[in-house]
């Protein structure tokens, strides 16, 4: 049964100067879900987007980016003289991240919800059952939207591939890789006569991740003769890279949002408020706690963002010990799809305050509501990242506040005139005034190390999360800014808890105790599970075996020479990267030579031996994944 029509009084004098272009039942949706209101980024792009003409839009998060791009594909499609064919695409939308292309997915399948013969198309079989209702029936003239989402990790390409076949939608919704698989079968097809739109959601995001190649491929494949939009938060320094993504005169669109001097340079909604607290290290967790129950009202939803996976899956251990007030959930790029989307959905559908701790995968493009309160513990050096993830609060008019901790002190401090001189002023947090004591720290460090002490496996967890921080820290772009050689190591141990500091090539010239004055008894500290303790003590025992017997501990020493496992862990990685590096780029070479000699049947035919493989190898890692313990967020 569609929905009610609403009064829509409000909502006709919002969007009048659209109304003679737009149908009636779009108008009932906006005015049902909500979006009473016209954005001056959807009248600038709806007019222009629903004629002919390609657009590069460029506006601050939370600002009706989806609608802008969803309402004119919608029209456009609706307004053909005849159905799309069967297994024919007419718009294809694009999106750098899974969690912001099943949001795109999400709402459309809302609006669709108001367009009966989409909506009837839509409806799952087993509603038939479970309605009173008879499933409406259309006559196969009638136009309507069918959309499909494409997400690698989630579903193998020949199922993509089969829902294709069964469903034969119309719009797709998908992650450059998934897509590219689907567009390179015979059976999918984008021809002139039908393909209206296509859209690049978070453009640069997309040019910055590394899709070029596959964007480059996907256009290949698609008809010249049609309707592009770029959209983004940030697209000024992708400009360079518009001609090569198939634009033709594109209408650039920038909607800016007016600064306390009137200036239109603010790149951030008036409603967020972005912040800088000082703090040292030791410090920050303690002045999170304090934050999130001295806020007021006590924010509904946070987000902390890291700057590591190895972060995330550290902190999401000791912080409920300190974050009493918030349910902490998990999210980072390495979690498997199923553990992604269970996540992000339970975050977003919380009712009790709930904090996200993630990375930049939940930092461009994703509309989650009710996020009050942005932490960021890592400072990006990137303006853009530092942008988006503010943006995630202070949405679509809601007051939002960011605070950015920085180590007094230190060259960080130039991380506020960095900021300003690229047009994105942050000011001193004031209000709530945040005082911690050198006593409360340790308290706070006593409580993470007993959290440590009563389980090995997280005491490996931090040691690994504390080196890719370093890492990452020695590898920020704004070097004179972040420096690794001003880190205060002890501060730093104190800050993540550590029982010890690793061995890392940046403390060689340290001199302090990297023990941290602590007396373990390494040899009886065990892991919770029994069964890893076990073989832990067996390799244990073998060890002090071997080095029992000179010749073998000469052996040993040998081995651990030639294997590097004498380096450091942050330079076994690197090495090993290296390498991986080495073998793909030498496995390219050869199978380019290897192609230069083939006909063109013989490409095609080690094409689609390509395409089996990757199936393959897509179903067994899928299954490596669901087997593999998973020591996240449990329900």
């Amino acid at each position: 049964m569609a929905p009610e029509k609403p009064d829509k009084s409000k909502n006709a004098r919002a969007w009048s100067a659209l109304t003679p272009a737009l149908s009636e039942w779009i108008l009932d949706a906006v005015a049902t879900m909500g979006f009473d209101r016209m954005t001056p980024v959807q009248a600038s792009t709806i007019p222009l987007f629903m004629g002919y003409k390609d657009v590069v839009v460029e506006a601050v998060t939370g600002s009706g980016k989806t609608l802008a791009f969803l309402i004119p594909v919608i029209e456009r499609l609706l307004r053909l003289d005849e159905p799309i064919k069967k297994h024919h695409v007419g718009a294809i939308i694009v999106s750098p991240t899974r969690e912001l292309a099943s949001q795109i997915h999400s709402v459309l399948l809302s609006l669709l919800q108001f367009h009966a013969p989409s909506a009837a198309a839509l409806r799952p079989p087993e509603q038939d059952s479970d309605s009173s209702e008879p499933r409406p029936t259309f006559s196969s003239s009638t136009l309507k939207i069918v959309p499909q989402l494409l997400l690698g990790g989630t579903t193998t390409p020949a199922q993509d591939l089969s829902a294709f076949l069964k469903t034969s939608p119309n719009v797709l919704i998908a992650t450059p890789g998934r897509l590219l698989e689907l567009l390179s079968s015979p059976h999918v097809h984008c021809p002139q006569s039908s393909f209206e739109v296509l859209v690049m959601d978070e453009a640069d995001r997309l040019l910055d991740l590394g899709f070029k190649d596959d964007l480059q491929k996907i256009l290949q494949r698609l008809p010249k003769q049609r309707r592009t939009g770029l959209f983004s938060a940030s697209v000024s320094e992708a400009v360079s890279e518009l001609v090569r993504v198939g634009l033709r005169n594109p209408v650039r669109i920038a909607v800016r949002v007016k600064s306390a001097s009137g200036a239109l340079d603010k790149k951030t909604p008036a409603s967020l408020q972005m912040t800088y607290l000082l703090a040292p290290p030791s410090h920050k967790i303690p002045s999170i706690a304090k934050l999130l129950s001295t806020v007021t009202p006590v924010p509904q939803r946070a987000i902390i963002f890291l700057s590591t996976c190895a972060g995330v899956d550290y902190f999401q251990h000791v912080l409920p010990a300190l974050l009493t007030t918030h349910t902490i959930v998990p999210l980072h790029g390495k979690h498997p799809p199923n553990v992604r989307e269970k996540n992000f959905r339970r975050f977003t559908e919380s009712v009790s305050p709930t904090l996200l701790l993630t990375t930049d995968v939940a930092a461009r493009g994703l509309d989650i509501p009710a996020v009050d309160l942005v932490i960021q513990i890592d400072p990006p050096s990137d303006p853009k990242t530092f942008i988006h993830r503010c943006g995630r609060a202070g949405r679509a008019g809601r007051r939002g506040l960011a605070v950015t901790f920085l180590t007094p002190g230190t060259h960080e401090e130039d991380y506020v005139p960095f900021l300003s001189v690229r047009q994105t002023p942050v000011v001193p947090l004031t209000s709530p005034s945040i005082q911690i004591s050198d006593a409360e720290a340790a308290e706070a460090t006593k409580t993470m190390r007993a959290i440590l002490l009563d389980d090995r496996a997280i005491h490996d967890k931090a040691q690994r999360a504390f080196v890719s921080w370093v890492q990452s820290y020695s590898k920020h772009t704004a070097s004179s800014i972040f420096r690794v050689k001003e880190l205060d190591w002890r501060e730093q141990a104190d800050a993540w808890g550590l029982l010890r500091l690793p061995k890392m090539p940046e403390l060689k010239g340290w001199e302090g105790d990297k023990k941290l004055g602590l007396d373990i008894d390494w040899n009886e500290y065990k892991y919770k599970d029994t069964v890893r303790e076990k073989r832990r003590r067996e390799e244990e025992q073998k060890y002090l075996e071997e080095l029992a017997n000179p010749e073998a501990k000469e052996e040993q020493a040998n081995k651990k020479r030639k294997s590097g496992r004498e380096n450091a862990w942050s330079e076994q990685k690197e090495a090993k990267e290296t390498r991986e590096k080495r073998r793909e780029k030498r496995h390219k070479k050869l199978d380019a030579k290897r192609k230069e000699k083939m006909t063109d049947e013989e490409r095609r035919d080690d094409d689609k031996l390509k395409q089996m493989i990757s199936v393959v190898r897509e179903q067994t890692k899928k299954i490596e994944d669901d087997d593999e313990e998973w020591n996240g967020f449990d329900d």
